[in-house]
């Protein structure tokens, strides 16, 4: 019965896939140094309070964007917003454009459910399904309807390879993903984005719950896999930022006083080494040098 049920939810997905699509004016390009995003003038709020205001940025495909800032400063609402997650918030909406490759990302055609597909997300904490190893990463092939056995160990085993996994799980495939060490279990769920073949991946402070030896393998996966794929990532470390990333976005919190309101703002953004060393604003400056919490 389990099973049957099982098998009923992937071919409902799956019909929700098929029927709801990004039109076809918004092709992959796999040449470097394009704009994948194009954000403009957009502010994003969860009912009347702004959490972030007049955000304006350009995100380069094959690249890894580093969003930095203080808590509160809207950044992990900005990477929401560019695969449509923050619309599961009651009471969430933005206001400005997001483009997706020339395509209106909010546009009345096209449909949340497909923009996940090409724009995975991995969550800071890591959130592996209670299913067996080779069933978390199967799953979103199976809902995009690839069947065959063959062709899933291919996806699998891909998937697991690329994201630095495979050695330490393939003689124990059959086993609960729920049995994995933390930083075993945030690579599962690498693996389980990579699996559906995604344009961009985003990742929510993927290693604030790791130890250094894990967070030393989650970058290096990073950097391996962005010819493939475009990366943008939320983190408060800074060495990690400097590590890692191409190009890097600071964001901060402007204080109104006079009606005790917050809101996020993009201070700037640049190259990563020029953001660190030769800030234009002195707030960034503040930022990254530890004056600035």
């Amino acid at each position: 019965m389990e099973e049957q049920q099982e098998q009923l939810k992937l071919q409902q997905d799956q019909e929700v896939v098929q029927k709801l699509d990004i039109p076809d004016s918004a092709p992959r390009d796999i040449s470097t140094g394009n704009p994948i995003f194009d954000i403009s003038n957009t502010s994003i709020y969860y009912g009347d309070f702004r959490a972030v205001t007049d955000v304006s940025l350009t995100i380069y495909e094959h690249e890894i964007t580093a969003f930095i800032g203080p808590s509160g400063c809207g950044k992990t609402t900005v990477l929401r917003s560019l695969n449509r997650m923050n619309d599961l918030i009651v009471g969430a909406r933005v206001e400005g454009e997001i483009k997706y490759r020339g395509v209106p990302l909010y546009g009345r055609d096209v449909s949340p459910i497909a923009v996940r597909r090409r724009i995975g997300m991995v969550f800071q904490k890591a959130n592996p399904f209670p299913k067996s190893i080779y069933d978390n990463v199967a799953y979103g092939p199976r809902i995009n309807g690839i069947r065959g056995k063959a062709k899933l160990d291919e996806i699998v085993e891909k998937s697991l390879k690329q994201a630095a996994l495979w050695d330490e799980v393939k003689d124990r495939l059959n086993k609960s993903g729920l049995g994995l060490s933390g930083g075993q279990a945030q690579r599962l769920c690498i693996a389980r984005t990579l699996a559906v073949e995604p344009d961009v991946v985003l990742m929510d402070e993927p290693c604030s719950a790791l130890d250094p030896i894990a967070t030393g393998r989650i970058e290096d996966l990073m950097q391996e896999i962005k010819s493939q794929y475009t990366i943008v990532i939320v983190t408060h470390n800074m060495q990690q930022a400097t590590r890692v990333s191409d190009r890097t976005a600071f964001y901060s919190v402007l204080r109104d006083d006079k009606s005790d309101t917050r809101t996020g703002v993009l201070v700037e953004h640049g190259p990563t080494a020029q953001i660190f060393e030769d800030p234009h604003d002195s707030r960034t400056q503040a930022y990254v040098t530890g004056r600035m919490g």
